[in-house]
C-alpha cells in the first residue's frame, strides 16, 4: 500500500474537500484524484462520493480513516526509530533498581536534553542480538576476557565495579556484624532464586561458589523483589546477596540488615557495550558519562572472576 496515497486520503477526509488536500498537500487537485482513485484500486472500494458541500467519506471510507491514521503514526515511528538525533537512546540495563538503572538515572540528570528508552533484557546474548539488529543502543552486562570474547563489531568497556553486600533478616545469626568476611559466610544459606542457569549473573554466583565454597540456593520460583525480602525477614537461616548499590525499599518491621562483605569483597563488574558503527550522538555523551564518574575498586582486597574484562585504564 502506498503510503502517500494514505496520506492523501487523509488529508481529503480532513479538508472535506479535494481542492482543500490539494492546498494542505501543495500539490493539485488532480494530483489529489489520482492518488485517491489509486488507493481505491488497490482496496476494491469507494472511500469517498461527490457533495455539494465536497467529499464525504463512504461507509467503508469511515472504516479505513482510523486504520490510515495508524498507519500513518507507524511509518513516522519507523523512521524516526532509525534517524539519529531524532529518536531516543536506547539503553538495556538488568533491573529497574540495580545499579545500572541508577547508572543511567545520573545520565538522565546530567543530560535532560538526551530522550532515554530504558529497557530489560534477559541476557548477554540477547543484548548482544539487540546491538547488532540495531534495537538497542547500548546495553549494561558484565563481560567476558578475551579469552571469551565478544563479537568484533561489539565494543565494551568496564565501567563499575559493585561490591556485594550480605542481606539478611533481623533474627539471622550474622544480623549483629558490620561486617562478615567471605570465609565467614561459608555453611550460611545463601538464597538467590533469581540466578538463572547460562546466563552472565548465573556465571559469576559459580565462580564465587567455586572459589569460597559458599552455599549457594536458587531453588524455588522467582516471585520477584518483594517475596524475596519477605522471605528473607521470616527466615533466621537464610540470607542473600545485594549489591551496594542497589535500591529496594520493604516494611520498616522487616528489619532487614544490609552487611558489608570483606576479606576479599566481591565485586560484580558492569561494563558497557555498544556497536562499534552506531552514529547515534548521545551514545559518545554517555560513554564520557560514565568514564567521568564511575570509578571501580583498588583491585587488593576485591575479587571478580577471572574470566571478566578488564578495567578500563582510564
Amino acid at each position: 500500500m502506498d503510503l502517500e496515497t494514505v496520506r492523501t486520503f487523509v488529508a481529503v477526509a480532513e479538508a472535506g474537500r479535494f481542492q482543500g488536500a490539494a492546498d494542505d498537500l501543495s500539490i493539485t487537485q488532480q494530483a489529489v484524484s489520482k492518488r485517491v482513485a489509486a488507493l481505491e484500486r488497490t482496496l476494491g472500494v469507494r472511500l469517498f462520493t461527490r457533495a455539494p458541500r465536497g467529499a464525504e467519506l463512504t461507509i467503508d471510507g469511515r472504516a479505513f480513516l482510523p486504520h490510515a491514521r495508524e498507519l500513518l503514526r507507524v511509518a513516522e515511528r519507523a523512521s524516526a526509530s532509525v534517524r539519529p538525533g531524532r529518536r531516543p537512546l536506547r539503553v538495556d540495563v538488568l533491573a529497574s533498581r540495580s545499579a545500572q538503572s541508577g547508572l543511567m538515572r545520573a545520565f538522565h540528570r546530567a543530560h535532560p536534553e538526551i530522550e532515554l528508552d530504558v529497557m530489560m533484557l534477559f541476557d548477554i546474548e540477547t543484548a548482544v542480538t539487540a546491538l547488532r539488529t540495531g534495537a538497542i543502543d547500548a546495553s549494561f552486562r558484565a563481560v567476558a576476557a578475551p579469552g571469551r570474547p565478544l563479537p568484533e563489531d561489539i565494543a565494551a568497556v568496564r565501567v563499575l565495579d559493585e561490591p556485594l553486600q550480605l542481606l539478611t533478616g533481623p533474627a539471622h545469626a550474622l544480623a549483629g556484624a558490620r561486617s562478615v568476611t567471605v570465609a565467614e559466610l561459608v555453611g550460611h544459606r545463601i538464597w538467590m532464586p533469581g540466578i538463572a542457569p547460562g546466563t552472565e549473573w548465573g556465571a559469576y554466583y559459580d565462580d564465587l561458589v567455586a572459589e569460597f565454597g559458599l552455599t549457594l540456593e536458587v531453588t524455588g520460583p522467582n516471585f520477584g523483589s518483594d517475596a524475596l525480602l519477605d522471605t528473607i525477614a521470616d527466615t533466621p537461616a537464610l540470607a542473600t546477596f545485594m549489591g551496594e548499590h542497589t535500591r529496594l525499599i520493604w516494611p520498616a518491621d522487616h528489619g532487614l540488615r544490609r552487611i558489608p562483605v570483606t576479606d576479599p569483597t566481591p565485586v560484580y563488574p558492569h561494563s558497557l557495550l555498544w556497536h562499534r558503527d552506531n552514529p547515534h550522538p548521545a551514545l559518545a555523551a554517555l560513554r564520557t558519562h560514565l568514564a567521568a564518574r564511575t570509578a571501580g575498586h583498588e583491585a587488593a582486597g576485591t575479587w571478580v572472576p577471572d574470566w571478566v574484562l578488564p578495567r578500563d585504564p582510564r
